[in-house]
């Protein structure tokens, strides 16, 4: 079975120009943690997740420290917090997407969003278009569907 067989084909999308506070809200809304960034042409141009907006909030250092507990300026955090507004998108996006080809088996989708920690991968044609989404839970549901 082909990830275009199963994708998401009715994506939304944001747009690099909208405010990252903004799309935060819409993540919210829609009860998502991350939506696909495409530019006029559908062509994929980042991810904008949540994950993005902590790692533009928080100190840079907080991935290097791991479990070692820290202490931050409460201050500064609430500073950044403050001016989400004033960023865009694409400045905050995760410009590095890890994609799938719309002709990719399951089996390919899983080894992918296995080996690089994915919740979700864009789907896109030969011409880098944004056709699609699949999420790891799309990836369980038809494997099963098809083998059992």
């Amino acid at each position: 079975m082909k990830v275009k067989e199963i994708m998401i084909k009715d994506v939304f999308t944001l747009s690099p120009g909208m405010n990252a506070k903004e799309a935060l809200d819409l993540l919210a809304e829609k009860k998502i943690s991350g939506l696909p960034v495409v530019d006029n042409n559908k062509k994929l141009v980042g991810m904008f997740t949540e994950k993005e907006v902590l790692a533009h909030i928080l100190p840079a250092y907080v991935e290097a420290v791991g479990k070692f507990i820290y202490e931050e300026n409460p201050k500064a955090v609430k500073q950044k917090v403050i001016s989400l507004p004033s960023f865009t998108v694409e400045q905050i996006m995760r410009k590095n997407v890890v994609t799938v080809n719309e002709d990719a088996t399951l089996c390919e989708v899983a080894h992918v969003i296995l080996t690089q920690k994915a919740r979700r991968l864009p789907v896109v044609n030969k011409d880098s278009g944004m056709v699609g989404i699949v999420s790891r839970g799309d990836v369980i549901k038809h494997l099963f569907a098809e083998y059992i």
